[in-house]
């Protein structure tokens, strides 16, 4: 007999190893799937909704910042598109998707020199 080891011992057939119940299985994997869930995909799903609403919400003379950072006044509405006013003879047409975010009016006023 070792001091820092055990003898072993062979058990009969009472200390059989049981699987974890299916039962149990089912609600660890159901748990995890309700934590992802409101962890990454319930709010994932508000965002694009608040962002498509803000998008079918847009009219003209609202100003807006595009997702490459461009600001501008929105001057035209079609289908896709929306033309947004850069500077006083540039008009760019852009998808309606790409569009960041709304600005408070008089935002292209406040940052011209």
């Amino acid at each position: 007999m070792s001091f820092f080891i055990e003898d072993a011992m062979a058990e009969g057939g009472a200390a059989v190893a049981q699987a974890p119940d299916l039962m149990q299985q089912l609600m660890i994997f159901g748990g995890i799937f309700v934590i992802f869930y409101l962890l990454f995909i319930r709010p994932q799903n508000k965002k694009m909704k608040e962002h498509q609403a803000m998008v079918d919400s847009l009219a003209k003379g609202d100003e807006v910042v595009t997702n490459g950072g461009i600001l501008g006044k929105v001057v035209g509405l079609h289908d896709g598109f929306v033309s947004i006013e850069v500077s006083g003879d540039m008009i760019l047409k852009i998808q309606r998707s790409s569009v960041g975010t709304l600005q408070p009016k008089g935002t292209i006023k406040g940052i011209k020199d």
